[in-house]
């Protein structure tokens, strides 16, 4: 097996409402409704980018110099402001579709936990409270093959918004977390948002190239 570099952290300084949790059933009963939302999101992009990048310009007037109108009333200071955007754009123009993301339970689960630890504390990154890493968390619900990645993301709770803004990846040098959401190697997501008492919500999205769930 091989570990996939790099595992990001995007934090976003917005306080915005929490999602609520929605009851499901079928084979994706362990996801709330959102968090189907991201699995979605994330195959959309994936198998169409370039028709992808009209969300993306759909934000341009919502932005003042730097300044990001979030809402009406939550505006965010963003580091590149639409440079940020006008270059994710052109990158989706011009990359190729990627075989769509099959939904992991065991890897949900380690993504859940560490909603669950970040969420009550408020910290953020990628190493939990008990020192575990990502590839870690997701080995307690099965074995994960290949290559792995993590993101994560704070202070939205709706599904375009969390991958919208992984894809633009403002101040993060080398789009790390877009890069995770186009490489062709992922085969499996696993996705899991809750609350967070410092951004108002976490998202955490965990890929793999392959997982064998734990019977």
């Amino acid at each position: 097996m091989k570990l996939a570099v790099p595992i990001l952290l995007y934090a976003v300084l917005a306080a915005v409402p929490t999602h609520a949790t929605a009851q499901q059933s079928g084979p994706l009963a362990y996801l709330t409704l959102l968090e189907r939302e991201i699995v979605a999101e994330h195959n959309r992009a994936r198998s169409d980018p370039a028709s992808y990048a009209a969300f993306l310009r759909d934000l341009k007037p919502r932005f003042d110099g730097r300044q990001f109108a979030v809402s009406d009333t939550v505006v965010r200071m963003t580091q590149e402001g639409t440079r940020a955007v006008d270059e994710a754009i052109r990158f989706l123009e011009s990359t190729v579709s990627v075989p769509t993301l099959r939904a992991s339970r065991g890897l949900s689960l380690g993504a859940r936990d560490l909603v669950r630890d970040q969420g009550p504390t408020g910290n953020t990154g990628h190493v939990g409270s008990d020192g575990s890493q990502p590839w870690d968390r997701v080995a307690r619900y099965g074995d994960w093959q290949g290559e792995i990645a993590e993101n994560v993301a704070y202070g939205f709770d709706a599904a375009r918004d969390v991958v919208v803004q992984l894809i633009i990846d403002d101040g993060v040098r080398d789009r790390g977390h877009r890069m995770n959401i186009f490489k062709p190697e992922f085969l499996v997501v696993g996705v899991s948002c809750g609350n967070h008492v410092r951004y108002g919500t976490v998202c955490v999205t965990t890929f793999a190239s392959g997982y064998v769930e734990m019977p």
